[in-house]
């Protein structure tokens, strides 16, 4: 059962640790100076963590320039919303928590897809008309949230190219907005851009720091997984026995079984720090069907 205490990000993705936060959260110390995360991603763990200050980075510009642009948003809100709605309506996309809802023929014909197939041309031009420019982050929000499985995802040219999903801008989006905005305001929060090494190296963290990594999963087939090989984790888990040996907390995710996959380098590391089981419901973009796994969280204190 998920607290009701806990954030929910409003990026909504596949992977997103919100299920799982209560149960990483148990392991973290109680006393946390900064809170230092390489691979941030939708932002579930950071917020829902106490700190003085906080240093997110990810790999992906645009995932940072969309936490920027909400960020920002916090300050005002309403400018935010007027846009929201104005490409809503502009468009003419669904959006239940504007009660502007399909028409029941819709939901008739197309019993399973009635969002899908009434949004798909609105998505399609929006869509288009971010690619043509792609710095208009409002916009991008708006097609993950309208996204198929809300995936943060470009083609080799450089376009966004996430189909449209059977998923509307619900209560649960705005929901989700209202408490990010809230939590936002009052947190000291610096966004970075970087490889996650050359992050590490800038944020110099010290024992009264915790490092939090959530990186991609060797051995799971999501997209985002793709970018990672067997150096990139070697390099990361030799990071992280440097930082045991000067006393810098650290506590990382991963998994070390997924569809009779192992991840033998992962795990032969581990056994020199403290496992934790998590209890988890990994899930992944081509296949929304629970999966038999072992996920784990690792720290050394």
């Amino acid at each position: 059962m998920i607290n009701s205490n806990i954030i929910r990000s409003p990026f909504f993705y596949i992977g997103d640790k919100f299920k799982l936060i209560s149960q990483i959260k148990q392991s973290f110390p109680k006393k946390i100076n900064r809170f230092i995360e390489p691979f941030c991603g939708g932002g579930s763990v950071f917020l829902n963590t106490d700190a003085n200050e906080y240093l997110i980075n990810d790999i992906n510009s645009y995932m940072i320039q969309l936490h920027n642009m909400l960020i920002q948003s916090s300050h005002d809100e309403k400018f935010f919303w007027d846009n929201i709605k104005r490409l809503i309506e502009e468009y003419g996309l669904s959006a239940t928590f504007l009660n502007k809802d399909i028409p029941t023929e819709y939901r008739q014909l197309y019993k399973k897809t009635y969002f899908a197939k009434y949004n798909k041309d609105s998505y399609t031009k929006l869509r288009a008309d971010f690619n043509k420019d792609k710095s208009d982050m409002i916009r991008l929000y708006l097609l993950l949230i309208y996204g198929f499985n809300r995936m943060l995802r470009f083609n080799a040219k450089g376009d966004f190219n996430l189909p449209v999903g059977n998923v509307d801008f619900n209560s649960n989006v705005e929901k989700a907005l209202h408490d990010y905005f809230n939590l936002v305001k009052n947190k000291n929060i610096h966004t970075y851009n970087m490889d996650f090494l050359d992050f590490l190296n800038l944020a110099n963290p010290t024992t009264e720091d915790l490092v939090y990594l959530d990186p991609p999963y060797l051995i799971t087939f999501s997209e985002y997984n793709k970018l990672w090989n067997n150096l990139d984790e070697i390099r990361m888990l030799k990071t992280l026995d440097k930082l045991d040996k000067i006393g810098v907390k650290f506590a990382i995710s991963n998994v070390i079984w997924h569809k009779n996959r192992y991840n033998a380098i992962f795990n032969e590391w581990a056994k020199n720090y403290n496992i934790k089981k998590i209890k988890s419901n990994y899930i992944s973009y081509h296949d929304n069907t629970e999966k038999d796994s072992y996920e784990v969280l690792v720290t050394n204190f």
